[in-house]
Parts: C-alpha cells; structure tokens; sequence
C-alpha cells in the first residue's frame, strides 16, 4: 500500500506559480512511476505530467515549457512546480503512483486525495 498527501494547492492570478508537493509513505518501492493529474469540474481527470524512477518525464502539451515535474528521493516527496499560470489551469490536482508505466493516463493505482488550484484572470 501507498499513501500519497499532496499540498501547496491555493489561489493565484494568471501569471503567478505555485509549487504542489505530494509525500508518498508505505509501500514507497511500489512508486517506479509517479505522475500528477487534474481534474477541473464537469471535465475528465487528465495527465499533467509524469516521472519515472530513471528522471524521465512526460509533460502534456498543455503544460509543457510552463510545469515542471521533480523528486527528492529522500524526502519520498514529488514536485510540481507550476509557472505562468492560466485560468484554465484551475482544478484538483492529484499526484499518484504506480508500478506500471501509464505515461500520463489515469490509470495509476494509488492516488492522493487532492489540492485545488484556483487561478483567477
């Protein structure tokens, strides 16, 4: 088992950064794969990014040049530092974890409960 508690969400205007962080506990060897996803009222969760165990990672288009996605391996703790913020970037962020690589599908297995980004124009 894995738990996953994320933190840093809040309130922004367009332009600003916010940086999440997700601390991972228990089984964290299960964590090979780690990613951060959305999920914006009425819409589908989606993909934001994605980190695996040898730094490589995966960005959505959406996102890209603009988040940027890290780990501190010793503090068992993912990143996502999120620059130049739009109002469409408002939603729950999620960070999950898995064995498997899933890229940036919502298919992981452990999941955190969530912190809402709210960027205002």
């Amino acid at each position: 088992q894995v738990q996953l508690v994320e933190s840093g969400g809040g309130s922004v205007q367009a332009g600003g950064s916010l940086r999440l962080s997700c601390v991972a506990s228990g089984d964290t060897y299960s964590n090979s794969y780690m990613g951060w996803f959305r999920q914006a009222p009425g819409n589908e969760r989606e993909g934001v990014a994605k980190l695996d165990s040898f730094g490589r990672t995966t960005y959505a288009f959406s996102v890209k040049g603009r988040f940027t996605i890290s780990q501190d391996k010793a503090k068992n703790t993912l990143y996502l530092q999120m620059n130049s913020l739009k109002p469409e970037d408002t939603a729950m962020y999620y960070c999950a974890a898995d064995r498997t690589d899933w890229g940036i599908l919502p298919r992981y297995t452990y999941w955190g409960q969530g912190t809402q980004v709210t960027v205002s124009s």
